[in-house]
């Protein structure tokens, strides 16, 4: 066979192990590994670097207006051109219905800004703010038999959360048709509770905002999700925890056998609620949950290595700091009229790479893992996450050695900040392919990309391990089966 391009000398980098090996690609697909493979009509030299798979973000927020009417400051161009220069090559953002939408016409909105814009394949998720009939009934079993196999939920947020009978619904439609359900879990009474409180009060500064949404919220709505679950036995994703009692959460319920995952992010990592604690410039950290401390990090981290958040995603929800995002009110903005989320896609992966992989707290195989491997796993993307035969040539190329000082000016959103200013990394994606062709060259073509807008594909998304039910019913719900009755 004729080979496009061989990546020689590398070390190959999967979540089951570190080898050294040659990549053979042909067309879009990895084709071989090995030693002395033929010689093909493109060479990569890779002597001295970790050849890693793209990494898959699976949380991302691009092109989206917000439940505030705001509108994310990257399209699909400047979001997944950022997501190439970081080394992750699938993106799955969302799809996001507010009360009044109808969902075919809000995934056919999506699907042509991302058809018209991505550099990298695409899926994606919706988000549901209105279960009414007709989306329970033929909207929702329509999107997944496209290939969008999760939604996500709120279980706090005045114009998108769901009451507890209305995610019970979503559960079982999601259960029946074989989808994945993700959930924002914070109390929303003890948020709105606070908050209200805060504001009356004159409390007004983005300090407020990390001291509204407490710990305690988080901890209580992923235990009453987790409940609603368990009732139905569908399978569920935790989005960005952030706190010990939510990993603790999750960590038991998965000990009793119940089918439920969870996801960290950059900002739980290496922010502190010290960092909103900047008068107005705290906006430029506010997300939600927000940061907490330094324990709370270290409990992530457990987290990660334990296997209880199974996955790292960006959470990337990039607003501008002025008025068409964080400050619609300029100085006068309060804490709940700002824009809520923090950028993150580009430096995902080097973040993780520097401080995790650099520290020892993981190795390479577990990087490789929570960054690409199991997204793709739960997310049913089988040819995405991994450097074998018959997968997509999706791929990073990484200079381990290589440091980098991060400031705004070297990345390549539209956010015009980065919550991560100064810190020095060490290891940087400097060759990055998707399927077979190669879009990013550090050493050749610094600050250059070889891809034409509209080159990223739509990935519909196979019906995963992840997302079957364990056949476990808590004891009530069991008994109905004795009784002939069902839910």
């Amino acid at each position: 066979m004729q080979l496009d391009c061989v990546i020689r000398g590398g070390t190959v980098v999967n979540a089951d192990g570190v080898s050294s090996a040659d990549v053979g690609i042909a067309g879009e697909k990895i084709v071989a590994l090995g030693s002395a493979l033929p010689a093909a009509r493109r060479e990569i030299d890779a002597r001295g670097r970790l050849v890693m798979p793209g990494g898959v973000d699976s949380h991302c927020h691009i092109e989206q207006v917000s439940s505030f009417g705001i509108m994310c400051a990257d399209d699909f161009h400047s979001a997944t051109v950022s997501a190439a220069f970081g080394g992750t090559t699938t993106v799955i953002p969302f799809c996001a219905q507010h009360r009044t939408d109808r969902i075919p016409e809000v995934l056919a909105d999506y699907h042509r800004r991302a058809a018209e814009k991505a550099v990298i394949d695409y899926g994606f998720h919706l988000i549901v703010a209105n279960p009414d009939g007709d989306t329970l009934a033929r909207d929702l079993p329509e999107a997944i038999e496209t290939g969008i196999r999760s939604f996500k939920i709120f279980m706090t947020y005045d114009r998108m959360r769901l009451h507890d009978e209305q995610i019970l619904d979503v559960l079982m439609t999601a259960r029946a048709h074989g989808a994945l359900v993700m959930v924002h879990a914070e109390n929303h009474g003890i948020i709105s509770w606070l908050a209200g409180r805060m504001v009356g009060q004159g409390r007004v500064a983005p300090r407020y905002h990390a001291i509204c949404h407490t710990r305690s919220s988080e901890a209580e709505a992923i235990n009453r999700v987790i409940a609603l679950a368990e009732v139905v036995d569908t399978p569920i994703l935790i989005v960005h925890v952030s706190t010990i009692e939510g990993v603790a959460a999750i960590r038991e319920a998965q000990a009793r056998g119940v089918k439920v995952y969870g996801e960290t992010c950059p900002q739980y990592l290496f922010l502190t609620a010290d960092d909103i604690d900047r008068g107005l410039e705290g906006a430029m950290f506010c997300c939600s949950p927000p940061p907490r401390d330094k324990a709370a990090q270290e409990a992530c981290w457990r987290g990660l290595k334990e296997g209880a958040l199974a996955v790292y995603s960006s959470d990337h929800a990039p607003y501008r700091f002025d008025a068409s995002g964080k400050l619609p009110k300029g100085e006068k903005t309060t804490f709940k009229e700002m824009a809520n989320g923090v950028p993150g896609l580009e430096l995902r992966l080097p973040l993780l790479f520097s401080e995790g992989v650099g520290s020892g707290r993981i190795s390479l195989p577990e990087f490789v893992q929570l960054t690409a491997t199991r997204h793709a796993e739960i997310y049913g993307l089988s040819a995405k996450g991994r450097i074998a035969p018959g997968c997509d040539a999706d791929i990073a190329i990484w200079d381990p050695a290589r440091k980098v000082k991060v400031d705004a000016a070297l990345l390549h959103d539209n956010t015009g900040y980065t919550p991560y200013t100064g810190r020095d990394l060490t290891g940087w994606p400097v060759v990055v392919l998707s399927r077979g062709e190669q879009l990013i060259d550090q050493d050749a073509a610094p600050g250059a990309i070889r891809a034409e807008r509209g080159r990223g594909r739509f990935l519909a998304r196979e019906r995963s391990d992840a997302l079957r039910p364990t056949g476990r019913t808590i004891p009530e719900v069991s008994q109905l089966a004795r009784w002939g009755d069902s839910l």
